[in-house]
């Protein structure tokens, strides 16, 4: 019974996150829905296994099983919570993303006694370790990003960052890692963020400025703006974009990553560390 409660909690979590992702990939959505339904689910699975065999939690307080378990299990929770709620104020994490790790921190506090990651340890709080490995996944994108920029430059010979001569040095640095260039067209669809604004000045001249952290809240009036700046000719017919990754992709992938071979930044530092 405990090897299926166990289980459960995984496959539970693969599949609402596997269709979360499908959904973000596909709208960049998540029906409040999913985690109206996980949430309970993950939570009854996981409370039930606590009070029967506890959950083999990797510390101990002194206590007795199952409060030892229960103890720990609340303060999972609070400490992903705050931490998921700080990045999604922050604008690093998506409202979906924020409670798809909270719903992990239910039902996966800490790693399944049914599993044991081939190469590396994992965190006591588990849902830390997915996040570390959703944030190394979604860093590969820079790399096709850097590809893109750098072919761009050598096919066209013009400055990539022409019309940005104010900007500093490290807003570059950022929008070359994790934007490109497109037509401002491509904006109108899809789920391009604008990686540049344009705005009037005081002294009536268009003036364009890189965004460091693009907030979907926001995209809707800054494509309007690009958009009539391109049709009224003041500004050509490319901009700075940055796909809308669907996060949850890559979180979906890093708890399979930490569940069969732990955690990616502990196995980097084992190949990179004599």
């Amino acid at each position: 019974m405990e090897q299926i409660l166990s289980w459960s909690r995984i496959l539970i979590s693969l599949a609402f996150l596997a269709y979360a992702s499908w959904s973000d990939f596909k709208t960049r959505e998540v029906s409040n829905s999913v985690w109206m339904l996980y949430a309970p689910a993950a939570f009854i699975l996981a409370l039930t296994q606590i009070l029967f065999f506890g959950l083999n939690q990797p510390f101990s307080f002194g206590i007795s099983e199952p409060f030892d378990s229960l103890l720990f299990y609340g303060l999972c929770f609070a400490i992903v919570s705050v931490f998921s709620i700080a990045l999604f104020y922050a604008g690093a994490f998506g409202g979906a993303d924020a409670k798809a790790l909270m719903c992990l921190a239910l039902s996966l506090p800490w790693l399944p006694n049914t599993t044991e990651p081939r190469l590396s340890l994992v965190s006591p709080i588990f849902p830390i370790t997915v996040f570390s490995n959703t944030v190394l996944l979604a860093a590969l994108t820079v790399v096709y990003a850097v590809a893109r920029n750098s072919l761009w430059r050598l096919k066209t010979g013009r400055k990539l960052f022409e019309g940005f001569e104010g900007e500093s040095i490290w807003r570059k640095f950022l929008a070359f890692l994790t934007g490109y260039k497109v037509k401002t067209a491509e904006l109108a669809g899809g789920h391009l963020l604008p990686l540049e604004d344009i705005a009037v000045s005081e002294t009536r001249m268009d003036e364009r400025r890189l965004l460091v952290l693009p907030r979907d809240e926001k995209r809707e009036a800054i494509v309007g703006r690009i958009l009539s700046a391109t049709q009224e000719g003041r500004l050509q017919n490319e901009v700075w974009a940055t796909p809308g990754l669907p996060l949850l992709v890559f979180m979906t992938l890093g708890l399979v990553v930490a569940l069969t071979f732990g955690d990616l930044a502990w196995i980097l530092l084992r190949l990179i560390l004599p």
